[in-house]
């Protein structure tokens, strides 16, 4: 799944191709989990010229010149294309009046399109909102593993599960310590970690995929990556599956409980 380095690549590149094309057609061919009818969809964006996109948590927001948002989250599949093509397993197709078609398409049809949004309830992880103590306060407060609080959507919105590896070997703190034990000094690590790791992914993915629109890029990653048997300081890493997901971590990283 696209986290929060790859979409802001993403947005960073559909700035620059669709930024002031105006829409002829919206097609919505297979999304489950429409917040509103197909003629809501039409009546909004015909006509519209896209003004900014941003990122936005693990989602993609296209804003239009009258402040119409669409809201696009991959899941764990989806992909996007601009091009001129018809795409198989396309979720919707968005067509200029240049002929350019923008498509967002995903075989296991999860990826979902949504119109006008409702301000989400967490801060996004790169948010101005997420101060030093805003972050303090919420570790102190909860119980569970420090790598579960990261992912939680309901906590801070855009770390998925291989930035969560990398911010926290950064930060040399377990993934499996309790969040509540963190010591003050450690929180701050990882408050400053989280900004620098993902600030950094964004600035690599970019580099080595200047046009990136999809797609995840990982070789560079230090922790978690399947190629790789030890961190950059020579320290062994470990993998664990739990829930269904791969936690990659080094005996660098301190274990509070």
């Amino acid at each position: 799944m696209p986290e929060l380095p790859d979409l802001s690549a993403f947005s960073h590149n559909l700035q620059k191709k669709l930024k002031g094309k105006t829409i002829r057609n919206i097609e919505i061919h297979s999304a489950k989990k429409l917040n509103a009818t197909h003629a809501d969809f039409e009546k909004a964006l015909k006509h519209q010229t896209f003004k900014k996109i941003v990122r936005d948590g693990k989602e993609l927001y296209f804003t239009t010149k009258d402040g119409t948002v669409v809201a696009l989250h991959l899941m764990l599949r989806g992909q996007l294309f601009v091009d001129d093509k018809e795409h198989k397993s396309a979720v919707v197709t968005i067509t200029f009046d240049d002929d350019t078609k923008f498509t967002m398409a995903d075989y296991q049809g999860l990826a979902n399109i949504r119109l006008n949004p409702e301000e989400p309830d967490a801060p996004d992880a790169l948010a101005t909102s997420v101060t030093l103590s805003y972050f303090r306060d919420q570790l102190a407060s909860t119980k569970a593993t420090i790598k579960n609080f990261l992912l939680d959507q309901h906590n801070l919105r855009g770390i998925g599960n291989a930035y969560a590896d990398e911010i926290l070997w950064d930060a040399r703190i377990s993934p499996f310590s309790i969040c509540s034990k963190i010591p003050e000094e450690q929180v701050e690590e990882l408050y400053h970690s989280i900004r620098k790791v993902l600030e950094h992914a964004e600035k690599q993915i970019l580099k080595s995929n200047p046009d990136i629109i999809s797609g995840e890029v990982r070789d560079f990653m230090v922790i978690h990556n399947a190629s790789k048997t030890e961190s950059p300081d020579g320290a062994k890493i470990h993998q664990k599956v739990a829930g269904g997901r791969k936690t990659y971590y080094t005996d660098e990283q301190e274990l509070f409980k």
